[in-house]
């Protein structure tokens, strides 16, 4: 079997995390996701993009991907990798805090991903919200971590919401009602 570039990327990245963190679970846990059609996608935390290079392959041509990372040697090596990875969306990468820098995003949103500080997760979308649409998708990585946006996700009545496990951890789908 032959690896796209994108392919190549993910598995230089997850042998790096490997060594670094000692686990990597995005792949199963994404490749398995399901959603609308995708035109607009916001990232909360590039850390090097992986999951950035395994949706953007995903993704059509015209889609418009736009990440937010705090720490400037992440933005950088995450760019690096999006470079060699020939991902076909436009990928913007913003570098500073997500806190300050959400409410200056324009627009609509089909799908946001969070994988950042666990504490700011409900902050994070609270700061979004209105920026989603009627069926726009919400994954928040790493949720066991988050109660609060649990708690927010399942029971406001603002979302259908569901729990997907993946590792130690899991993901927590959410679609905007």
């Amino acid at each position: 079997m032959t690896l796209s570039k994108a392919e190549k990327v993910q598995s230089a990245i997850e042998n790096a995390a490997r060594k670094r963190c000692a686990r990597t679970r995005l792949r199963s846990s994404w490749t398995s996701f399901e959603g609308p059609n995708l035109n607009v996608f916001w990232r909360l935390g590039a850390f090097i993009v992986s999951s950035v290079s395994l949706m953007g392959k995903e993704l059509e041509t015209d889609a418009h991907v736009i990440t937010i990372e705090i720490a400037p040697d992440n933005a950088k090596a995450a760019e690096d990798n999006i470079r060699r990875a020939e991902i076909p969306p436009t990928m913007e990468i913003l570098v500073g805090d997500a806190l300050k820098l959400i409410p200056t995003l324009t627009g609509t949103f089909d799908l946001v991903f969070i994988d950042a500080e666990k504490s700011e997760y409900l902050s994070y979308l609270k700061l979004v919200e209105d920026k989603l649409h009627n069926g726009s998708v919400v994954v928040a990585d790493n949720v066991r971590h988050a109660p609060s946006y649990l708690n927010y996700v399942r029971f406001s009545g603002k979302y259908t919401s569901r729990y997907r496990s993946a590792g130690w951890d899991g993901l927590e789908v959410s679609a905007k009602r």
